[in-house]
């Protein structure tokens, strides 16, 4: 999905820290001096501007109708509140101003609340937004079925990605490289510190989305159901780990790792990097370049074995005609001399 066509921007994580989080706060009613309107469905509530009542409609059939994340009952999430912020400063009075200002929504799981903007040309119910929209509501499911356990960063990111539509895979050139180089994050320091930088945050996401994605690839729906069972009954995510899949966490990173420099080897990056196609392009033109002088230099090899349009021998004989005049008429001024041929 591209992915040059980059990863989904949507941050997801459990903002504890934004104003209110983990309370029963009132929601606000009123954002960037307009007022809120609301309208309630079977599994959402949407909070919305006047300006936005079209769209508002439309964002709660879609979130009354999504389908069952992978791995979990069908009824979750519940009763969740969707904000569509009007302007980039509702945005930040919703997060606290806590999330960069590239992102592209933002799932608050302890207030069961998304956050979309819709006053910064974004397309909530098109393309990217509807993608961005399936991801916070996966953030939320995955958070309201586990309750008060706390998800590893990397695979609250990752599933949310898989749920959602996965990764583009014609971007994990780029996760190729950086761990080819040892630049890739490690997991565990993503769950200690998520990246602010718009780059480094890109690959953030692309490393959490690649992991789950393997993770999942043979076990699918039915082993995911398996492992979130586990984990929320035995209350650790290692343990339930260990369970399913039978290796611990960092077993898993370094398999994962194996598994990235197998099925994208460097000719796989080679053929997705710009300097490759530069460089092809370089050498198809050099090919192109030689072969127009080949073929020059064989027609004017060519030329040089035909005859010329006047050869030379040619022009002498017309010259020797020309010179000699007429022949053969006994009165022409060619006839025989004077006295030749003549009576007495």
């Amino acid at each position: 999905m591209a992915i040059v066509r980059i990863m989904m921007l949507a941050v997801g994580a459990s903002l504890a820290s934004l104003p209110g989080a983990g309370s029963a706060q009132e929601l606000p009613g009123q954002l960037d001096g307009e007022s809120y309107l609301f309208l309630s469905g079977e599994r959402a509530r949407v909070h919305f501007a006047r300006e936005d009542s079209l769209v508002a409609e439309r964002v709660l059939r879609l979130l009354d109708g999504q389908p069952a994340l992978p791995g979990l009952p069908d009824s979750i999430p519940a009763g969740v509140d969707a904000f569509l912020a009007h302007t980039p400063r509702a945005f930040d009075e919703l997060t606290g101003g806590l999330v960069p200002e590239w992102r592209a929504g933002v799932a608050i799981p302890s207030r069961n609340m998304l956050v979309m903007p819709t006053g910064e040309g974004v397309r909530v119910v098109d393309g990217e937004g509807l993608r961005t929209l399936r991801h916070e509501w996966a953030h939320l499911g995955l958070h309201g079925y586990l309750e008060d356990l706390r998800a590893p960063r990397w695979f609250d990111e990752g599933y949310a990605q898989w749920a959602s539509g996965g990764f583009d895979a014609m971007e994990a050139w780029r996760l190729r490289v950086l761990i080819a180089a040892g630049r890739a994050p490690a997991m565990d320091s993503l769950e200690l510190r998520w990246p602010r930088d718009r780059q480094d945050a890109q690959t953030a996401y692309l490393l959490a989305a690649s992991a789950v994605t393997y993770l999942l690839e043979e076990g699918g729906p039915d082993g995911l159901r398996l492992f979130l069972d586990r984990w929320k009954a035995r209350r650790s995510f290692e343990a339930a780990f260990r369970m399913t899949f039978g290796l611990s966490t960092s077993q898993f990173e370094e398999d994962w790792k194996r598994h990235v420099k197998r099925r994208y080897g460097w000719l796989f990056v080679l053929s997705h990097s710009a300097v490759f196609w530069l460089l092809l392009a370089l050498v198809l033109l050099f090919m192109v370049r030689g072969r127009q002088w080949r073929n020059r230099e064989k027609l004017a090899r060519l030329r040089a074995g035909e005859l010329p349009d006047s050869p030379a021998f040619w022009n002498e004989r017309t010259e020797a005609i020309e010179t000699a005049g007429p022949r053969g008429h006994p009165d022409g001024p060619g006839g025989p001399p004077p006295g030749v041929g003549e009576e007495p």
